[in-house]
This record gives C-alpha cells, structure tokens and sequence, in this order.
C-alpha cells in the first residue's frame, strides 16, 4: 500500500519467503522527483523467462541486463523504467521443478529510435509468425544469451509521445471592471409539490388499509365456527 503527500511517496513493503512463507513489513518514504529530461519517448519491453522479479533488482544484475539490451537495441543511453514480475501479469506460479522461474517483465526506455532488429522482431509478420507457433523475425545477433532467456513473441514496442503541457489560469487584478455588475440567475417559477406529496403519503398508506383489512377478515372471520 502507498499514499502520496507533496514530492513524499510513502510505500509499504510486505514481503515473505517462498520457502517458509514468513512475511515481514517494512515503510519507506520515498522522495518523487521528476525526471529532468521527461519520459523517454521510446520504450521497449522484454519478458525474461529464466529470471525471478528479485533476482533483476540489485543494480549488478540491472547494468548487464542494459548491456545485453544495447547490443540489440544498438543505443547507449538506456536506463530501465520498470520491474514486473510476469505472475503481476497473468501468469502462473511455475512447479518447483528444474529450477522454473516466474518470469520478469522489464521495460527500457531511450531517446533513440528502435533497432531495425527490434522493429522487425515487433512487426505484425512476426506477430503472425508466432500465432503459428513459429520463431519471430529477429535478424540480428541475440546479446541476451545465455544469461537472460528472452520470450521475442512477447517484446512490446512503446512510442510515447510528449503530452502538451496544459496552460495555466489567468489571473485577473482582482478588482470588477465598470459595468460587471454582478447578474443574478433568473428565478425559478414555484412548483405544486402537494400532489406529489399526496400520492407518496396516501398510496402506502391505501395499501396498508387494505391490508390489515385482509388480514383481520382471515383471522377473525375464517375462524372454524364463526
């Protein structure tokens, strides 16, 4: 859970073990700055199937994941945007067996335009490709292998546009120019609301009569004898 105050981004972390399913809790508060140059207008996001979500934060494991990605993305000036494990995504919890892994989803952002490779292993004739259970179009040289075991079918390419900044309230000089007299709204005509008031109040109350009407002829005149 997190909630957000000014530029302070409070976030709580709840974590367990997967192998003894303890859980511990930790607050952090998180300082929000935006970024100086704006979101990258290009983003590409890769499925690593061999990898956990823990497992491609620490910064280590981060930097050879970008220097595998500039190999094919053929840009220097990568940075990763977001970690997602892929059971966030609708995937399913693998079988502990032969070391399964749950599959991490990282997206990459760059001011650089796409690799030819990139275009190509996202266009609709890959696509089509593996709708048919065939290998997608990815012409160049794989950098990721062996360390990082990239599901091509599910790259997504990501063109951000800037958003246009909307412009800000005009401030007047606060004082009303001759002539702005203030102008009431036109009055409303009054409304009849008795015969409102009395369908609302009698119907119920008909039915009620009726009812208890109905109800003493059951119980005083059905009566054996009477």
């Amino acid at each position: 859970s997190w909630h957000l105050r000014g530029s302070l981004l409070g976030l709580q972390v709840l974590a367990y073990n997967r192998h003894t399913y303890e859980t511990v809790a930790q607050r952090l508060i998180i300082t929000v700055i935006p970024a100086p140059d704006g979101e990258p207008p290009y983003q590409g996001e890769f499925l690593v199937g061999n990898r956990n979500v823990e497992e491609l934060l620490p910064a280590a494991a981060r930097e050879m994941f970008l220097q595998a990605t500039a190999g094919v993305w053929e840009q220097d000036d990568l940075h990763i945007i977001n970690v997602t494990s892929a059971l966030d995504r609708g995937g399913r919890v693998p079988l502990p067996i032969e070391g399964r892994k749950e599959g991490v989803y990282v997206k990459v952002g760059s001011r650089g335009a796409f690799s030819p490779c990139l275009a190509s292993a996202a266009s609709p004739q890959s696509r089509f490709r593996c709708s048919l259970g065939q290998q997608p179009l990815a012409s160049c040289y794989d950098t990721f292998a062996p360390h990082f075991s990239i599901r091509w079918c599910n790259l997504t390419l990501l063109q951000v546009w800037p958003s246009p900044t909307p412009p800000g309230p005009t401030w007047g000089s606060g004082v009303l120019e001759e002539g702005g007299d203030f102008q009431p709204p036109t009055e409303v005509p009054p409304r009849d609301l008795l015969p409102g008031y009395l369908v609302t109040l009698l119907v119920p109350l008909a039915v009620a009569v009726l009812l208890c009407l109905l109800l003493g002829h059951l119980m005083c005149c059905r009566r054996e004898g009477v």
